[in-house]
């Protein structure tokens, strides 16, 4: 049978009961679902559970940047904790996405949301019907604009929004991106390809106790999500990010200023960790886009493509593993493509929670 692009909608289970052969279905389970294990119902009925992972992957040539388009499932190798699997369901381009576009509110950010705000019509167009959006701000903490809407306009109003806030708090990268990854778990829709396009500078704030005091008034006693926390939510949604990252002025004297110090700026990160855009990116298969304020809306709906044209792959993961355990995921070229591709690279998430 000849490979091909699909997305399986049932899988059809015969069973044994005590009176005779019983016919279940149930629906595919997207992410990391698994049916209630309970093995005997009250009708006698045998049920074994179901476990779907689905990865989000996208294949690069390094020297240009351009994603390797084309690719069917023989060309792929996923393993979990260096065991092989194998693929049992393989797309590209067909399920819908649910994005949540975070937007930092720095100084040296703010004013390209005024730019994008002007050109986010056009930028979104890039998107499929079917796909929702929700619009997210942070500083200290996030703030929700505008939830999950397949209806542009209501979209393009949120980016106008938020383009005419200001905040004088600090940045907390992780907190940022642990709320729009619990918002893609809490609102997003199941079975949906989740992302997090992210606008930033890549100059977080240090969630130090004294800074939280000076420069996050908005947060009172509630947690401050730390890096590990905001990993570990992203893992669990299954969700990728991918980074528009502004360069500027404001942020290049920012970035001098701390490597003059680069004792004291590493001693901060290693006592309280702020959170990375290429860190993120790396853990969950995304990626880091640099733009300059003239053409940020070029950039979204370049990304936008590049997002919608990923590889979706899934499998059935072999063997019984304890609920809340960290499974690795490592996906690969198969050996033969890989001499097609010399140069190409796959990006996808460094794992998930059972």
């Amino acid at each position: 049978m000849a490979w091909r692009s699909f997305v399986a909608k049932s899988i059809s289970l015969f069973l044994i009961s005590g009176s005779g052969f019983v016919l279940a279905q149930s629906p595919l389970l997207t992410q990391n679902q698994t049916f209630p294990q309970n093995p005997v119902d009250q009708a006698g009925v045998y049920r074994v559970n179901v476990r779907l992972v689905t990865i989000d992957a996208q294949v690069l040539e390094k020297k240009n940047g351009h994603a390797v388009t084309g690719l069917t499932p023989r060309d792929f190798q996923i393993y979990e904790d260096k065991v092989p699997q194998q693929i049992s369901s393989f797309s590209q381009d067909e399920l819908p996405l649910s994005v949540v576009l975070l937007f930092d509110l720095t100084d040296s950010v703010r004013p390209v949301l005024k730019s994008l705000a002007d050109g986010a019509l056009n930028a979104l167009q890039h998107l499929k019907p079917q796909d929702e959006v929700a619009v997210m701000t942070y500083s200290a903490t996030a703030q929700l604009i505008e939830d999950f809407t397949t209806e542009r306009p209501r979209t393009v109003d949120a980016i106008k929004k938020a383009s005419r806030m200001e905040s004088s708090e600090a940045a907390f990268f992780n907190e940022g991106i642990f709320q729009g990854a619990a918002r893609l778990e809490k609102s997003g829709k199941r079975g949906n390809r989740r992302v997090i396009i992210w606008l930033t500078d890549d100059i977080p704030n240090y969630p130090s106790d004294e800074i939280r005091r000076r420069y996050g008034r908005s947060l009172g006693k509630a947690k401050l999500h730390s890096e590990r926390e905001a990993t570990e939510e992203l893992w669990r949604t299954g969700a990728v990010v991918c980074t528009l990252l502004q360069t500027s002025r404001i942020s290049d004297d920012e970035f001098s200023l701390r490597n003059s110090k680069a004792g004291e700026t590493m001693l901060n990160k290693m006592l309280y960790p702020p959170g990375d855009v290429h860190k993120y990116a790396q853990d969950t298969g995304g990626q880091v886009v640099e733009f300059s304020r003239k053409r940020i809306d070029q950039r979204l709906a370049s990304l936008i493509d590049d997002i919608r044209m990923r590889y979706t792959l899934a499998y059935h993961p072999a063997g019984q593993k304890p609920k809340g355990r960290f499974c690795a995921i490592e996906v690969k070229l198969a050996p033969g493509t890989k001499k097609t591709h010399q140069d190409a690279v796959v990006e996808a998430r460094a794992g998930y929670y059972r």
